[in-house]
């Protein structure tokens, strides 16, 4: 796999923020959800008191560095039987937390920002990175309908994200993602393989040691 850093070339959206081309449908929405940041963080926490953060097993029997949970009406899932998603929370035994009405706002309106109108999330993963934990490149391909669009948003520490083609094996390219970051795909671009490196050592003043990235799909 190789790698290159991403020429990035933006221009101003309302709001404030700056969009960045990824692809003919993929866009950075540079500090989109920077403002919202205390809110957001208060919603992850108040809905890992209901579904708490876990760290799942793949398939292939490896434990993941980066903790998760979710909210929605489904939740994605991973362990020895597979990826899907489900209704019900293994850990609890009860129904996912359902979606903050200040997440559902955000995520439509950074998907239109993108240019994807009436998007309306029914899933939303939630992923937490310590310094060292990362995620390998992969497709999102557990959703029934792939014309809908994917919202990523970025909080608390910076990352490195890892935007690949649609071969496991073609060259990526190296996005810097910092706190109120949020990317779109979707189109031609929604089945592209992503990733984010190693998270460095690092301390943020809204999430501390940590960064938070919470992924909106439709997928059912």
């Amino acid at each position: 796999m190789h790698s290159e850093a991403l020429p990035l070339t933006s221009h101003e959206i309302p709001g404030s923020a700056s969009r960045v081309a990824l692809g003919p449908r993929a866009v950075l929405l540079r500090a989109f959800a920077r403002d919202r940041g205390p809110e957001l963080v208060t919603a992850i926490g108040a809905a890992a008191e209901i579904s708490p953060f876990r760290h799942m097993v793949t398939p292939g029997g490896w434990r993941m560095s980066v903790a998760l949970t979710n909210c929605g009406y489904v939740g994605w899932l991973t362990d020895r039987s597979g990826y899907r998603y489900d209704t019900i929370d293994p850990m609890t035994g009860r129904a996912w937390p359902a979606i903050p009405r200040l997440f559902a706002d955000l995520a439509v309106e950074a998907a239109e920002a993108a240019g994807f109108s009436a998007f309306h999330p029914d899933a939303c993963l939630v992923n937490r990175y310590a310094p060292g934990a990362r995620l390998s490149l992969h497709q999102d391909r557990n959703e029934r309908d792939f014309d809908q669009p994917i919202v990523s948003v970025s909080l608390g520490l910076p990352a490195i994200f890892l935007w690949g083609g649609m071969k496991r094996a073609d060259k990526t390219q190296r996005v810097p993602l910092t706190h109120g970051d949020v990317m779109v795909w979707g189109g031609p671009d929604r089945l592209r393989f992503h990733g984010v490196h190693h998270l460095a050592d690092g301390k943020h003043p809204l999430t501390g040691a940590y960064r938070f990235n919470f992924t909106f799909r439709r997928a059912l």
